[in-house]
């Protein structure tokens, strides 16, 4: 392998060839009309990690009785860069999954970012986020933990480990080592108390499962699991099974989503 020399000035060299996914630039790239639905709620995402956040907190609402948390999901296909349509970048300038509009609002409004997504949601329904001054700051800790946390996970661990074009050490270990340490991290956390926060499910909860739990549970990058032996990690690993079993958490996986097209 050829050492890679840095350049005084980085000139992105697939500007010809590479006309698809990510740019060094931001903004709309092609006219773009989103269906709208008749729920109060329209979400704009797809079944990532991030993604899922948004559909298991609606259901978890579902599941509390909140009949106003009804929504409507299209599909964001990242792959032919829907992200990029202009509708898509109104709500979202960032051109990231998931994206949210708030029909019953006094007039529509845009949330995007997963982490600001469940905390709005937690305060206009007045659900997952405890009231105690103590407990709320505690949730929210760990809520922008995770927002800060997860970018190692997957645009690092799980990136060079299971999409990169090649397999390189410096990068895999380099993020092995991160993710293991905060698989350790939560496996302590989760040692004393039943969920992240204490004994009550939160916002934090939904949002650290997404990704945590899931790649404890072997639901990301193939052969990861084994690789990182998220078995050790026992804590964990029944915080996984615990929420994964919650009716919310399963009817948020399955949710059906429509198409742009419909």
């Amino acid at each position: 392998m050829t050492a890679y020399e840095k350049p005084k000035v980085w000139k992105w060299e697939d500007e010809e060839l590479n006309k698809g996914g990510n740019r060094p630039t931001a903004g709309a790239r092609f006219e773009q009309t989103l269906p709208v639905g008749e729920a109060p709620f329209q979400l704009y995402s797809l079944g990532t990690p991030n993604g899922i956040k948004v559909t298991i907190m609606f259901e978890e609402l579902k599941e509390l009785g909140i009949v106003d948390a009804d929504y409507d999901v299209y599909t964001i296909n990242i792959g032919k860069d829907d992200q990029f349509g202009s509708d898509f970048v109104k709500i979202n300038p960032n051109s990231k999954i998931p994206a949210l509009v708030d029909y019953s609002a006094d007039k529509p409004l845009n949330i995007f970012e997963s982490g600001s997504i469940l905390l709005y949601l937690a305060e206009k329904f007045n659900k997952l986020l405890p009231n105690d001054l103590h407990e709320r700051t505690e949730t929210l800790n760990w809520l922008f933990w995770q927002v800060g946390a997860g970018p190692y996970v997957g645009g690092g661990f799980g990136h060079f480990f299971a999409y990169a074009p090649e397999p390189l050490q410096y990068p895999i270990d380099r993020f092995t080592m991160e993710t293991k340490r905060q698989l350790d991290l939560l496996d302590k956390t989760l040692a004393e108390r039943p969920y992240i926060v204490g004994e009550t499910y939160t916002i934090a909860d939904i949002a650290i499962w997404s990704w945590y739990g899931r790649l404890a549970m072997g639901d990301l990058y193939e052969g990861s699991a084994e690789f990182l032996d998220v078995a050790s990690y026992k804590h964990v690993m029944e915080w996984s099974k615990r929420i994964s079993e919650r009716p919310g958490v399963q009817k948020g996986l399955a949710v059906a989503y429509k198409s742009l097209e419909n």
